[in-house]
């Protein structure tokens, strides 16, 4: 097979990325070793950024998304008696949309017209610096097939063959692991609250989100390794009615019936730099954050957003100024977001040390008392321009 742009990984950043290239006229080919229902199913995130939203409509993947999706003004913070709002609008001019990654999906997949190949297994990359790349793979059937490209994208997250093809010498990776996971749960109940809740409490953090309004979605601060079906439904639901506040001011949690339990390790990941040869890593492939900041998704739209024009000009136009600037460019959004994802994760999940926990209070008091603190917080959990 010949293509102009292989693009290993048909999650997010893949589709969005043949999207936007096909868009422009540059052809491709997206393998994938999942199925297309694995890939359609995975619960992962659901907060997009203004920027997410306004390139999502530009591109026509917009209309469900307004329709279905969410807009958020702001998030309420929290901690023991005290609740309060940031209005992210007032403070910086942009809102969120709370649209789950499994909806993004959907439109992708529906709006994609290119050979999407899933199921595909032994996935290799091969010659990268030259300007022959290609990819080798059996197809669903076991068939041998090799994919000859312009430039390989690798979309294909923290565990595909993208990452690891990049040989040792040529990469650095920069990792922090955080000594907490999240026990996240999904449940057929309406959401208590009109935004987002963090709570910082001294037996863990707490978060109250949503996926629609019959759904929310809920996490709690555990222990690295804790096994969720060593939580019964109603051992989480007092932990959260706890942790978030039940009954103050009357406020009340809604329990309801849980439909998923998983446990999410946190850590933060950055491996430079995103380009080797023909070979362009975006999304998880090349970076993760903990999901305190909700900035996984829209870093890897931001990335494909600059890749794809990258790409565009590379293949197109024949110029490769953007090409050699797309590693560079990312980085520099990928580090604010990594920054920003690792200061809210400190700032509200308890280490059991009453120094760490008086500094913590020390800065939520400040960020929701401070206009700069405020604002700071807002331009970040909101997006910056991509």
């Amino acid at each position: 097979m010949r293509t102009e742009v292989a693009i290993v990984g048909a999650g997010p950043a893949g589709l969005l990325l043949s999207h936007l290239l096909a868009r422009a006229g540059v052809e491709s080919v997206v393998v994938e070793t999942r199925s297309k229902e694995y890939v359609a199913s995975r619960i992962r995130a659901g907060i997009l950024e203004h920027s997410s939203v306004e390139l999502l409509t530009e591109a026509g993947l917009g209309d469900r998304l307004r329709v279905e999706g969410h807009q958020h003004r702001g998030v309420y913070l929290q901690w023991p008696h005290k609740r309060h709002h940031l209005d992210f609008v007032d403070l910086a001019g942009r809102s969120v949309w709370v649209y789950g990654q499994t909806e993004m999906q959907k439109d992708l997949v529906a709006a994609h017209s290119g050979p999407v190949l899933y199921e595909v297994s032994d996935t290799r990359l091969h010659d990268l610096t030259t300007d022959r790349p290609y990819v080798t793979f059996r197809d669903r059937d076991g068939a041998a097939v090799t994919l000859e490209a312009s430039v390989i994208a690798g979309c294909d997250g923290s565990f595909g063959p993208s990452r690891a093809a990049v040989p040792a010498p040529a990469r650095r990776v920069f990792e922090r692991t955080y000594p907490y996971s999240w026990l996240g749960i999904l449940a057929d109940v309406a959401p208590s609250t009109d935004e987002l809740i963090y709570a910082w409490h001294p037996d863990g953090f707490a978060l109250h989100s949503m996926r629609s309004e019959t759904v929310s979605r809920l996490y709690l601060q555990v222990p690295n390794g804790t096994d969720p079906a060593a939580w019964s439904d109603a051992q989480v639901w007092d932990e959260l009615a706890k942790r978030l506040g039940h009954g103050q001011d009357g406020w009340t949690l809604a329990p309801g019936p849980i439909t998923d339990k998983s446990v999410l390790p946190m850590r933060s990941f950055v491996q430079t730099p995103m380009r080797y040869g023909r070979l362009f890593l975006a999304g998880d492939a090349a970076h993760i954050v903990p999901p305190t900041g909700a900035k996984g998704l829209n870093l890897a739209i931001a990335d494909v957003a600059l890749l794809a024009r990258a790409l565009i000009a590379l293949v197109k136009e024949r110029d490769a100024g953007p090409a050699d600037r797309y590693s560079d460019d990312a980085l520099r959004r990928v580090w604010r977001c990594t920054h920003f994802s690792w200061w809210m994760t400190t700032m509200l999940h308890a280490s059991g040390d009453p120094f760490d926990a008086e500094l913590q209070l020390s800065q939520l008091r400040w960020v929701t008392t401070s206009t700069a603190g405020a604002t700071g917080l807002a331009e970040n959990y909101a997006g910056l321009p991509i």
